[in-house]
């Protein structure tokens, strides 16, 4: 089985997070006994989906939005996407919350577009040294703090999930 982890992400914290699902899902799928070959890629560089059993896509979120990236190939390959077992995440709120965040604009519509299995929303990374000047207005006028608001065991577990439904699929597939 082939899958193709691929992500838009600015300063490297989304990115960390699709490898993390990469891994998990790696595990899942060799645990259950499925041989698996999982890619991870910037959505910037991928020029075709043929050839892959399942994709997962995921976006940095900025000002409530996904970057051109992601939203660019969920856009161009629509049509190969829907043919896929396809979950999709969001990487960005930040700062200490005590309610749910909003989903990024335009997330759901891209999830009924390529019948994607799930949308999870993880937390992102604040480190105002890496950001541009910019970002870095916005996140001081927001009053965000500097840290790391992913939260692993989630992001490892939504991975797992992703790779037991993948070897189900397998294994279905392989009687028929």
């Amino acid at each position: 089985m082939k899958i193709l982890v691929t992500v838009a992400s600015r300063h490297g914290a989304t990115r960390e997070i699709a490898e993390n699902i990469a891994a998990a899902a790696g595990t899942a799928l060799t645990d259950a006994g499925v041989w698996s070959q999982i890619e991870t890629r910037d959505a910037s560089l991928v020029t075709s989906v043929d050839g892959f059993d399942a994709v997962v896509l995921g976006s940095a979120v900025y000002m409530g939005h996904w970057l051109e990236a992601a939203a660019k190939l969920a856009e161009t390959f629509v049509d190969e996407l829907r043919g896929l077992p396809v979950w999709v995440f969001s990487s960005g709120p930040v700062g200490e919350r005590d309610q749910q965040a909003d989903e990024p604009s335009g997330v759901a519509d891209v999830v009924m577009r390529l019948g994607a299995r799930g949308h999870r929303l993880f937390g992102g990374k604040v480190d105002h040294h890496a950001l541009h000047l910019t970002e870095r207005a916005m996140v001081g006028a927001l009053r965000v703090k500097d840290g790391d608001y992913r939260d692993w065991p989630s992001i490892r577990a939504w991975g797992r999930e992703i790779g037991s439904a993948l070897a189900v699929i397998e294994v279905a597939g392989s009687r028929s």
